[in-house]
């Protein structure tokens, strides 16, 4: 889905770093979460806010603040309740895909075109166009998040039932300008992920849900996590609701997402502990070998979206999050995988460019905290 930036949402990942080191002291104390998640239920259009922490897999603080509904109706969301990661889950995506490349199953020099021939035709250059470009959004293909030319959703947020197949979502992109030559430049567009998922289906004759659960979540642990691909499948469970403004300017409730947008570009549902755990697993490298683990984490990274920081422990602290209609979502880690802190917020506003900094503040603020 879109992925989150302080600017624009135009970033597939924001590595945040400050010339301060951590210090000893650091290294495993928590601030309050309980109170982080109340100062941000606070913001203007924030609805509700669920937290959670954990220091070398373990839980080490949660908090739960606003309401599970508009209006501070339907109590208080539960701290170990689902949401959805958006963008957050192209990484899990994009890590079976690897764990393919790393099987011989196909290669990071595969063209496009080759691997499916399909979208030979609907797709400019895809006899040009790398596995490894997709990944690394490289690949200049145009994204179908947003109107052409627009901040506005290419597609009907309050469609919670019609099913798209990945192949008609590609087939929105036809006549939208290119973005760039292939392996030019870093330019974040949601078809790279919808096209990975079409590639990892096809290599494996099964569904991308499958795939994440039989390589990551079953082998992490990661029990209250699934992909969902068909509407109108929803978030299970009691869970936070999010709202967006239809065009008369009355919020509406999008809690149940159209899940066939999401497919690779942002399906996963999951939990703050089942988050954290994966990206503890990837960051202490258990689930790729290193050369291709780089792929992710060190190709082109993207330009001025970078929240800057002046934190004491902000050197050793990266984030990977995602929004979309309704909700934003944040894991922000140790380079070491020692801690996370995993939040998500419901929204009430379409405007979350005061929310996601506040996020990432909240997340260093109690990761990092004075002592």
């Amino acid at each position: 889905m879109k992925h989150m930036s302080v600017a624009a949402a135009t970033a597939a990942a924001l590595l945040l770093a400050t010339a301060s080191p951590a210090t000893a002291a650091h290294a495993t104390a928590i601030g309050d979460v309980q109170q982080a998640m109340e100062n941000l239920a606070k913001m203007p259009g924030v609805v509700g806010a669920i937290g959670g922490v954990y220091v070398d897999g373990k839980p080490a603080g949660r908090g739960t603040a606003g309401s599970r509904l508009l209006n501070g109706k339907g109590g208080t969301i539960p701290a170990n309740s689902r949401f959805r990661i958006g963008s957050q889950s192209k990484v899990m995506v994009a890590t079976v895909l690897l764990q393919l490349v790393k099987e011989g199953r196909l290669s990071l020099d595969d063209k496009l075109a080759d691997l499916l021939p399909e979208v030979d035709g609907l797709v400019e250059r895809a006899d040009e166009i790398t596995v490894q470009q997709l990944i690394q959004h490289t690949s200049g293909i145009p994204d179908w998040f947003y109107k052409s030319g627009t901040t506005e959703p290419a597609f009907d947020v309050f469609d919670f039932t019609t099913y798209y197949r990945p192949i008609d979502i590609v087939k929105m992109t036809r006549g939208l300008p290119r973005t760039g030559e292939p392996g030019e430049k870093f330019t974040y567009s949601n078809t790279n992920y919808t096209l990975i998922d079409m590639i990892i289906e096809k290599v494996t004759g099964d569904t991308l849900a499958s795939e994440l659960d039989r390589r990551l979540f079953r082998p992490l642990g990661m029990t209250r996590t699934y992909h969902i691909t068909k509407p109108p499948e929803g978030i299970k469970g009691p869970h936070g609701h999010g709202y967006y403004p239809d065009s008369t300017g009355t919020l509406r409730d999008v809690h149940r997402f159209n899940a066939s947008w999401g497919n690779g570009a942002g399906g996963v549902v999951s939990t703050t502990h089942d988050v954290s755990t994966f990206w503890r697993a990837f960051s202490q490298g258990s689930l790729l070998p290193p050369s291709l683990q780089e792929v992710l984490t060190r190709g082109p990274q993207p330009q001025g979206s970078a929240q800057q920081s002046r934190g004491r422990c902000a050197e050793d602290l990266k984030m990977w999050g995602g929004d979309a209609p309704g909700y934003v979502a944040l894991t922000v880690f140790s380079a070491d995988g020692r801690k996370e802190f995993a939040i998500s917020v419901t929204r009430s506003t379409a405007d979350d460019s005061a929310i996601i900094p506040a996020m990432f503040k909240t997340a260093e603020a109690v990761l990092c905290p004075t002592v």
